[in-house]
């Protein structure tokens, strides 16, 4: 069973100045302030800073901070260093030829900073703790698990099939958000030109051949109007509302009574308590997988956890399990019962890592279920809304026309 014992190192954010003048920044991990400082030293590294993080603010950055082509390029980075290092090539031309498959630039700067401190003798992991805007904390611990048990080919090959297996995760869920996106835009629009080109010619046609406007019609021509007329208030006021509301909810205390509300709701709250399993045991499997322990593979992968209130459950759940506490009962709260009862099982049986693999894949299974009744369900739901709004258009159309026509018999 998978050691529960050993204690994930404490983290030092640091800056330094180089010898020919320059300044870098990243994070080690370290004993104590000491030896972090020795090592910057051995780096050939003055430091100026070397503050200790919270174990909130290294997790916080989550599993990875790069987006759409730069995470494909980071996985294809990685992929090709676990290739050729596979293959028997030296770490020098591994990580050179590796730097010619990305284009990004924080990605390729990062590589060929890499390759410099990993020349200069600087270990690959602590090469990447000097850009956590590339990698993040989980990345840099599973290089140093392959390093020090001499997998490293075996870790870059996981690392790289979880930056595979995320990007493509994230491009569903945006793919899955797009379209019901679109459709409300193009709602929107066919509103506003009914509003803003279509009411005002057809009520000015109509007021020209005299009569009164029915009440509908008068009701609908104000609105047209006000639009018109006010648009730029409107904006603003919308601006401000979103700013606000966003100020509001980005609190540390409201953003968490919300978090932790959001989970009571109806089919919302399975749906976001089953991707934060999916995300949480996806990581934690990949973690123990390349030779983490499991306190520190555990507290790595909840930074890929999104929602407040679940990644403070699992928290607790990280301490309770370093007292001796059974995996499924420490969980049994935050987690969903399935995901609770695999890693009892897996922890029971020693294979910890590929029980947290299949639950991932289990609640993802799930996820894109419910994502394909939502869209389902959002389709038609617009084209209701859209078509109601015609609907009420041409009535108090047709009630104008009605209305002159009585006028002029």
């Amino acid at each position: 069973m998978t050691s529960v014992g050993v204690q994930e190192p404490p983290r030092y954010r640091y800056r330094a100045a180089t010898t020919d003048g320059g300044m870098v920044e990243g994070v080690l991990q370290a004993a104590s302030r000491e030896q972090a400082v020795e090592h910057l030293r051995r780096q050939q590294l003055v430091p100026v800073t070397v503050d200790l993080t919270t174990p909130d603010a290294s997790s916080g950055r989550g599993l990875g901070l790069l987006r759409g082509g730069s995470r494909r390029d980071l996985a294809l980075w990685t992929r090709t260093l676990a290739t050729l290092l596979a293959a028997g090539a030296p770490m020098d031309r591994a990580l050179a030829v590796a730097r010619t498959q990305v284009s990004h630039p924080g990605v390729a700067a990062a590589a060929d900073d890499i390759r410099r401190r990993v020349v200069a003798g600087t270990s690959v992991g602590d090469a990447m703790r000097a850009h956590p805007e590339v990698f993040a904390p989980m990345h840099a611990a599973m290089i140093d698990a392959g390093e020090a048990t001499g997998a490293l080919d075996r870790a870059c090959e996981l690392l790289a099939d979880y930056l595979d297996e995320d990007s493509a995760w994230r491009e569903q869920l945006q793919t899955a958000l797009l379209y019901p996106v679109l459709m409300s835009l193009v709602a929107t629009l066919g509103t506003l030109v009914l509003l803003l080109v279509v009411v005002p010619r057809f009520s000015s046609l109509l007021s020209d051949l005299g009569g009164t406007l029915p009440l509908s019609t008068r009701v609908l021509v104000a609105v047209g109007t006000a639009v018109a007329q006010w648009w730029w208030l409107l904006l603003v006021g919308a601006v401000l509302v979103v700013a606000g509301g966003s100020a509001w909810l980005s609190t540390p205390a409201v953003r968490a009574a919300l978090h932790a509300k959001r989970l009571s709701w109806p089919v919302i709250g399975d749906f976001e308590r089953a991707l934060a399993t999916a995300r949480f045991t996806r990581g934690l499997g990949v973690l123990l997988d390349g030779g983490l322990p499991l306190l520190s593979a555990w507290r790595l992968a909840q930074g890929g956890v999104t929602n407040v209130a679940i990644a403070a459950g699992l928290r607790r759940a990280a301490d309770d399990v370093g007292r001796g506490v059974p995996v499924a009962t420490a969980t049994s709260s935050v987690l969903s019962p399935l995901a609770s009862q695999l890693l009892a099982i897996g922890e029971e049986s020693g294979q910890l890592a590929a029980l947290a693999l299949r639950a991932a894949a289990t609640h993802e299974r799930a996820v894109q279920r419910t994502l394909r009744v939502a869209t389902g369900l959002i389709e038609p739901t617009l084209i209701v809304v859209f078509g109601g709004i015609v609907g009420l258009v041409a009535l108090a159309m047709l009630q104008a026309i009605y209305a002159v026509n009585a006028g002029l018999t």
